[in-house]
């Protein structure tokens, strides 16, 4: 097992990474009560709920299991958390454990924030995109139809355990949009890491958990670097959105879950280093890396045909990265440099919206 700690003074937690560790009963120190609702889905709970729940056999253990899939991450679907809680009657010493992907950890967490105005909760992510990205850093919330995320609250949890077994029921699609947040790493903060990825991609997409053991710990060791310096965003973190402007409305326009959150950011990843290219800081050498490295890892490296440039500037219009009516983007200086920024003119990216719809249409 190897940890991490994310420091952030009194709100600081831990990370473990590691096979086997849903078993183990190393979350009974962040337990403070007697109660605890498990928040699930119904691909995760058949697979590793009653594991989970025989680890924590000396608590009253409540169960909530919501459906499966990006298009129920809705403030509806957040009531059924609610309403578990209340009718189990959980008070303030409860700890809600979310046990699945981005989805259900984001759920939960905002779940977590907002009953009886906050309660602990504990990330048990069993996605590699989670593991690696969302159960780190206490950014919560739910979709909007005009927005992905757009309702939500930053609430750090009491601790991340990251038990990479589970990996192994990982469908094939689901980990690839998990890569696509990992060489997000190497491409804003690390060009080593992103020349250790080109070379293990092959195991990775394999599925080699020794490879995928090492590339969560480096992407969580970055994410947790970049979150104790700027835990809401108000700097350095937004640099962990590359791609995810375009990608979100990809996501929005094509209905919540029919491109994988992973999926559009890869091809959110290859627009904004085409942006990069025409603003002189990347070379036509550095794009086809980037996307070598993603078409590697099976990942989409263009936007869907059926959109059109003002689809994405509408949605992109709504972006949290919009301030004071001005878009920011977060774009790359090089591999292994990113920077956030609105010193691009609008022709440019008009220019990359173009030529990317072009090419995703021939």
């Amino acid at each position: 097992m190897q940890n991490l700690r994310v420091e952030l003074g009194e709100r600081s937690y831990p990370i473990y990474i590691g096979e086997g560790l849903l078993q183990q009963h190393l979350i009974a120190p962040y337990i403070p009560g007697r109660q605890v609702c498990i928040v699930s889905n119904e691909t995760v709970a058949p697979l590793y709920l009653a594991r989970l729940q025989q680890a924590l056999a000396d608590y009253q253990v409540d169960v909530c299991i919501l459906p499966d899939g990006e298009q129920y991450k809705t403030l509806e679907h957040l009531n059924t958390i609610f309403d578990r809680l209340l009718e189990c009657r959980h008070n303030r010493t409860t700890t809600l454990i979310a046990l699945g992907g981005g989805v259900v950890g984001d759920m939960t967490g905002f779940a977590a924030a907002s009953y009886q105005r906050g309660v602990n909760f504990i990330q048990m992510p069993t996605t590699l995109l989670s593991q690696v990205d969302s159960s780190v850093g206490g950014k919560t919330g739910v979709n909007h139809p005009l927005g992905k995320n757009m309702i939500g609250a930053f609430y750090q949890p009491q601790c991340v355990l990251i038990d990479t077994s589970v990996l192994g029921t990982l469908p094939a699609r689901e980990l690839s949009a998990g890569l696509a947040e990992v060489i997000k790493y190497g491409l804003i903060y690390d060009a080593e890491f992103f020349d250790w990825l080109e070379t293990e991609m092959p195991r990775l997409v394999a599925g080699n958990l020794e490879s995928l053991s090492r590339a969560i710990y480096r992407s969580c060791e970055i994410k947790a670097e970049v979150v104790a310096q700027d835990e809401k965003e108000s700097g350095i973190r937004a640099l962990l959105n590359l791609g995810h402007t375009f990608g979100h409305a990809i996501e929005a326009n094509q209905g919540y879950g029919n491109w994988l959150h992973g999926e559009a950011v890869a091809a959110g990843t290859l627009m904004a280093a085409d942006l990069s290219r025409r603003l002189g800081w990347l070379s036509d050498a550095d794009v086809a890396r980037i996307r070598a490295i993603h078409a590697a890892a099976g990942l989409p490296v263009l936007p869907p045909a059926n959109m059109s440039e003002e689809d994405f500037l509408s949605l992109m219009a709504v972006d949290k990265k919009v301030l004071d009516g001005q878009l920011r983007l977060i774009l790359l200086e090089a591999v292994g440099k990113g920077v956030v920024t609105d010193a691009f003119a609008p022709e440019l990216l008009r220019e990359t919206l173009t030529y990317s719809l072009a090419q995703a249409r021939t």
